[in-house]
């Protein structure tokens, strides 16, 4: 097995501990240890300009934005979105008192396809949350056509677009608001975290009551808003992580070069190449098993890969539509989904980090490449 390309990191890729020491004397001698205090307003303005866009509102998870933005916005009645991604998509639209509509994806992105839309539309349909899926852009003018065509509000699941720009603008921007998650898994992270990211500032404000209890003064509630503030602790976390986030790309991005070479020539594997005109974060790195042509399934891949420590993950696998919340929908039958259901059933994700060593990438690749 030739893997070619050795990895020498020459930049530092984790916050430095002796410096977020000084920043917590800083939380404790300020005496502010969340409700807006000076280190989540520094984070806010940080990643508005890191990611080029106008606002920015943090919150505690990554799962909060997501019920923050339907609030917002107000949406009502029935959701198109996609079975393709992670459970809280959809749990944000059922929490909200809405009917979430799966559609087919595209299967040269994981997202949703814009041609799949306009079918599901209905005098009920207020709204599409579509997934930049492993942080690789959607469609979204195709998808802004439609929404404007039908008066429909476009909230994208953006948990893993990090720093993803198409043409040198920020993927962020589409659609009317966008929502990211900074868990510890991400390329950048706040330990657990995340932000909704608005066009205005009239709506900024809004966010920020939203996740504050509905909260505009001492004594006045204007809504029925949630407690979801990200506190100074993991804020000050989040401003040491955002000075090496583009080494840690940087690096996620040798790490894939390293995969791709190793895996071009192998028979019935195949895996995604950047899209012309896109800066990727690198956050996954999923490869497709074709069985027939490998000679294993994609499970008996992944349990010999568990069997030898390797840790993939088959994500997203079972789909949303599968679990049995929503498996009785009518939107959630197979042959509605043919794309998607052959995605989840082929997909693994190889561990992906910014610190892996030349060791660890060689042995994880030896499990694959035979």
């Amino acid at each position: 097995m030739n893997t070619s390309t050795m990895i020498t990191v020459t930049s530092p890729l984790l916050p430095d501990i002796e410096e977020f020491h000084e920043l917590l004397k800083e939380v404790w001698n300020n005496k502010w240890i969340t409700n807006n205090g000076s280190f989540h307003r520094r984070l806010e303005a940080a990643l508005a300009e890191y990611l080029k866009v106008p606002y920015v509102s943090l919150f505690t998870n990554g799962t909060l934005p997501l019920l923050t933005a339907l609030q917002a916005l107000r949406i009502t009645g029935e959701v198109i979105t996609t079975p393709y991604s992670f459970v809280a998509t959809t749990h944000s639209i059922w929490w909200n008192g809405c009917r979430p509509v799966f559609v087919d994806i595209d299967p040269a992105t994981g997202g949703i396809d814009p041609d799949c839309i306009e079918a599901a539309i209905t005098p009920k349909t207020t709204a599409i949350m579509p997934v930049h899926v492993y942080g690789k852009p959607c469609k979204t003018k195709e998808i802004q056509a439609i929404a404007d065509k039908y008066g429909l509000k476009v909230i994208y699941d953006a948990a893993h677009a990090f720093g993803v720009e198409v043409e040198g603008e920020s993927i962020l921007n589409a659609g009317d608001m966008s929502t990211l998650s900074f868990h510890a898994t991400k390329v950048y992270n706040t330990v657990e975290g995340g932000a909704l990211v608005m066009h205005d500032e009239k709506t900024k404000q809004r966010i920020d009551n939203l996740k504050n209890f509905g909260f505009t003064g001492e004594t006045t509630v204007i809504a029925p808003g949630i407690n979801g503030k990200m506190d100074e602790i993991r804020s000050a976390y989040g401003l040491l992580n955002l000075r090496q986030v583009d080494a840690a790309i940087e690096a996620r991005h040798q790490v894939a070069i390293r995969y791709r070479e190793a895996l071009r020539p192998v028979k019935g594997i195949s895996f995604w190449d950047d899209m012309p005109g896109v800066r990727h974060n690198y956050s996954y790195f999923p490869i497709f098993v074709n069985a027939e042509e490998y000679g294993m399934t994609r499970d008996e891949l992944y349990f010999h890969m568990k069997e030898q420590g390797v840790l993939g993950r088959r994500y997203f696998y079972p789909l949303i539509s599968e679990f049995s919340t929503y498996r009785g929908l009518p939107s959630s039958t197979r042959e509605n989904l043919p794309n998607a259901y052959k995605m989840a059933d082929t997909v693994i994700c190889l561990p992906m980090h910014h610190v892996l060593s030349d060791v660890d990438i060689k042995r994880i690749l030896d499990c694959v490449v035979k």
